[in-house]
């Protein structure tokens, strides 16, 4: 037998090796406030919306400091762009108040989407998508069927935006664990908030600080995953 180490597991301990203490401590901010903004929530506190907009911000640091590790312009470009289309999305209503907010969200977070399909299909991928995506499809049908005849004049968008995210769901199963387990977060995040919207009364209060838990959960994973497997391409 061989005892030479697999592949990966050098790539993985080259990554380990290369991050710096900076890198680590550049999260805490962000999970700091993600935790004091979900209590905000529960709490019904007036600092519940400031620190919804702080989110993405604080989750741009990790990015930036790990940037010139990553040295990928594209990849950078395109993580930072999810984080910055995200925040728009959060915040929509907030930056456009003479905007419609809804319409504002779906075309924010869509393009986030987006971005965050091409990373994964082009720079985090390391095997196909798994057989056991097609629940995505059956996802994507199901909120159709129970939400759309709640939708009106936004059914064609929001099932534009359920295309989307069922996409970046079922890409990030190609990824690393990590990516993949925050892409069913920010999928379950999106779920319930399409509830809150348009079946409110179904929806108790708990479930707000759960949209944005899971939300936080989601966005966090990604990118911790996203820069973990850019960086380990960069190593081998």
């Amino acid at each position: 037998m061989s005892t030479t180490p697999a592949a990966p597991a050098q790539g993985d301990a080259a990554v380990l090796s290369s991050i710096r203490p900076l890198e680590v401590a550049a999260w805490i901010p962000y999970l700091a406030l993600a935790a004091i903004h979900v209590l905000a929530l529960a709490a019904d506190s007036p600092i519940a919306a400031p620190t919804k907009l702080l989110l993405m911000p604080l989750l741009a640091i990790p990015v930036l400091l790990a940037a010139p590790r990553l040295r990928s312009r594209t990849a950078i470009a395109l993580l930072l762009g999810a984080v910055v289309f995200s925040w728009l999305g959060d915040g929509a209503g907030a930056f456009f108040p003479s905007a419609p907010e809804l319409p504002l969200m779906l075309l924010f977070f869509g393009i986030a989407h987006l971005a965050y399909i091409a990373l994964f299909l082009r720079f985090a991928h390391i095997r196909r998508v798994p057989w056991w995506t097609l629940v995505y499809a059956a996802w994507w049908i199901g909120m159709l069927a129970t939400l759309g005849p709640h939708t009106g004049a936004l059914f064609p968008a929001v099932a534009a935006y359920g295309i989307v995210l069922a996409g970046t769901a079922a890409t990030s199963a190609r990824c690393h664990p990590i990516v993949a387990v925050g892409g069913a977060f920010f999928l379950t995040s999106d779920s319930l908030l399409a509830f809150r919207l348009f079946l409110p009364d179904a929806m108790p209060d708990w479930t707000s600080p759960a949209v944005m838990a899971t939300y936080a959960i989601g966005q966090g994973l990604i990118v911790w995953g996203v820069i973990r497997a850019v960086a380990k391409r960069r190593s081998e």
